[in-house]
């Protein structure tokens, strides 16, 4: 069994960002438990980051600089353990670089150990989509009885901690977002298996508007492939792709058959079954075994999830829907007819498109508070025209507001399209909360 924790052994590794999503925790015990001396270093203070930092109290080699970062924490190191949305520009990584201490990305050390250990890595990326692949492609290997793995961006789960059960002849499955995949380039790796879904506009706060950085950032899940690998791509991104001269010339699957029965609504799923099954045959799945797979597959929680039905009226969780883009496509798979929740927090998105399908499919809009609500509402080149109740501030004013306006035969789809900054701790929070009140409701 090879030695996982020799690279972190007896090492100063500061960890940059403990957050709590439960990632940067696992990341922390897992780096104590194999010897190293860690310190745990985040913007917000000890009392905000509580339920985090009483999980690693237990570890005599875990310090905490909470509340603001010190800049010889980043240059008395030998090495420095980056959280995902920390920006590649920050004073602290500029610290670090300066002295030649090497920066890296727990998901992507992952792939880089896991890949020196025999294990096949399979890359999911996307602005749409790349949950769901993922999700499809592990339940579908699952069935089969492979011995497989499944991280990256994947809630409350530290990545880098699967790596004491990796083997050789394993297959992990990596959700990845656009600022794990930084962590790639770093390291100068792509997965054995790249899916790319899609391009669209997303994160653009971050990327200072410029979708070419976006791409960029994307484009790692590719950049470094060997030619015994495999690209897959939808048809709508293969023209950017080829255009940043890859290694390898990227797979558009043909459409799955019309006969198979997915349990999962919308014509983007079927899109997205389609690239998972190019994965499953490159990892050598048989089209019986991968149609079986997608057949009994059940979907992610907050991707366009039916959660109940209440008085004849079905609900549906789509809390990840966090982009126009996301959320348009979530009211094509169920049609007409629906009360959606929605609001949130700006992310300088084009909304016209969202607004002309929300005119068209809603019978009623009910908006939560948020920036980007208060800039939906005031555009003057685009309107509401469906009943529009808000902005309301709580979720359970707004799941209140959308069952007074539901009858029989309608659908409540929370489906924000917007981030959830502000109202909720994270988009987590938002889903849980929302789910929380869908449980209580009376049958």
């Amino acid at each position: 069994m090879k030695d996982f924790c020799e690279p972190f052994r007896n090492k100063k590794i500061t960890v940059l960002g403990l957050g709590l999503l439960g990632r940067g925790v696992g990341d922390t015990e897992f780096l104590a438990e194999c010897g190293a001396q860690v310190l745990v270093t985040d913007m917000k203070s000890e009392e905000k980051l509580a339920e985090s930092v009483s999980q690693l109290k237990k570890y005599s080699n875990v310090t905490f600089h909470l509340g603001g970062h010190r800049t010889e924490d980043f240059t008395s190191c030998d090495m420095v353990v980056k959280a995902a949305g920390v920006p590649l520009d920050s004073p602290e990584i500029a610290a670090a670089h300066a002295t030649g201490k090497p920066v890296y990305m727990s998901t992507a050390l992952f792939a880089k150990y896991a890949a020196e250990t025999g294990a096949t890595v399979v890359g999911v990326t996307g602005t749409r989509g790349k949950s769901t692949v993922a999700h499809m492609i592990f339940h579908a290997l699952k069935k089969t009885g492979k011995r497989t793995h499944l991280g990256g961006n994947i809630r409350g789960k530290s990545t880098l901690a699967m790596l004491s059960k990796v083997q050789e002849g394993d297959i992990c499955i990596l959700e990845l977002d656009s600022w794990q995949l930084q962590g790639f380039g770093d390291l100068q790796i792509s997965p054995h298996i790249a899916v790319i879904t899609n391009l669209m506009p997303d994160h653009l706060n971050y990327y200072k508007g410029d979708m070419d950085m976006y791409f960029a950032d994307k484009a790692n899940i590719f950049r470094f492939q060997k030619p015994s690998d495999v690209l897959i791509a939808n048809a709508s991104i293969t023209e950017r792709i080829r255009a940043s001269t890859p290694p390898l010339d990227p797979i558009v699957p043909d459409t799955i058959p019309n006969k198979w029965k997915l349990r999962i609504l919308g014509t983007h799923n079927r899109e997205n079954a389609t690239l998972a099954v190019a994965a499953l045959v490159a990892l050598g799945l048989s089209e019986e075994e991968s149609r079986d797979g997608l057949e009994s597959f059940e979907g992610v929680e907050g991707r366009l999830q039916l959660v109940r039905e209440v008085g004849g009226v079905k609900i549906y969780n789509d809390n990840n829907a966090t982009t126009p883009e996301a959320t348009i496509a979530a009211l094509r798979a169920i049609g007409k007819n629906i009360i959606l929740i929605a609001g949130g927090a700006d992310k300088g998105l084009d909304m016209s498109k969202f607004v002309s399908e929300t005119n068209e499919r809603c019978v009623a809009v009910v908006l939560l508070s948020g920036s980007g609500t208060d800039s939906l509402l005031q555009a003057t080149s685009y309107k509401l025209t469906a009943p529009t109740y808000g902005p309301l501030d709580s979720i359970d004013q707004a799941v209140s507001k959308a069952l007074e306006l539901a009858k029989q035969g309608d659908a409540i789809l929370f489906s924000p399209a917007f981030a959830s900054f502000g109202m909720f701790k994270n988009e987590y929070d938002r889903n849980d909360q929302f789910l929380a009140l869908v449980d209580k409701l009376a049958p």
